[in-house]
C-alpha cells in the first residue's frame, strides 16, 4: 500500500489529460444509467479495498465543514461551537471551515477516526464515487484520484468499461 500511495499523485497526474478528456465525453454522451454504473464500480472497489489500509485523505487533505458538522462534532465533543472552531478549524480562501492542519487532528495511529460516527459530510461521502449525479463532480472526481487509491481504481475501470 505504502509504495501504491507514495506514487499515487505521479500515476494520476499522468492520467490528467487523459481523465478531462473522458470525462469531457462523458458530460456530452451520457449513458442512461451512469449513477447505477458508478454506485456498482464504488462497491465492487470498495470491496476490495479497505480506507483503514490508507487513511492518505486523512493524512494529505482536510474535508469542508459545514455548520451541522460543527454543531454535531462539538456536541460530541463536549465543547461549545466557537471552542470547536477555535481548537481545530480555519477559515480558506472559499470562506468555508476546513481543518488547521492535517494529518487531521482526528486520526489515530491505526488509521481509525476518533469522531467517526459523527464525522462531517465531507468524509463521509469521500471519494464521492458513489454519488448521485455523479457526471456533475468530474473535476472533484480527477482531483480525488490524486489522493485515494479507490478512486484512481474507479476510474480507471470506468474507462475501461464505458464507451464514450
Amino acid at each position: 500500500m505504502e509504495e501504491n500511495l507514495n506514487n499515487l499523485p505521479e500515476r494520476a497526474k499522468d492520467k490528467h489529460k487523459e481523465n478531462k478528456k473522458f470525462f469531457s465525453r462523458l458530460r456530452k454522451k451520457r449513458p442512461k444509467d451512469l449513477d447505477r454504473q458508478m454506485q456498482e464500480l464504488h462497491e465492487e472497489e470498495f470491496s476490495r479495498t479497505s480506507c483503514l489500509d490508507c487513511a492518505n485523505c486523512c493524512k494529505t487533505t482536510g474535508p469542508l465543514f459545514t455548520n451541522k458538522d460543527i454543531e454535531r462534532i462539538s456536541k460530541h465533543l463536549k465543547l461549545k461551537p466557537q471552542q470547536f472552531i477555535e481548537q481545530y478549524l480555519r477559515i480558506d480562501e472559499d470562506n468555508d471551515f476546513v481543518l488547521q492542519q492535517v494529518p487531521c487532528a482526528f486520526l489515530a495511529p491505526d488509521n481509525y477516526c476518533l469522531i467517526y460516527e459523527v464525522r462531517p459530510k465531507a468524509c463521509r461521502e469521500f471519494p464521492h464515487t458513489d454519488r448521485k449525479d455523479f457526471h456533475k463532480i468530474s473535476n472533484l472526481t480527477i482531483k480525488n484520484t490524486a489522493i485515494c487509491p479507490a478512486a484512481y481504481n474507479i476510474v480507471e475501470e470506468m474507462k475501461r468499461r464505458i464507451k464514450t
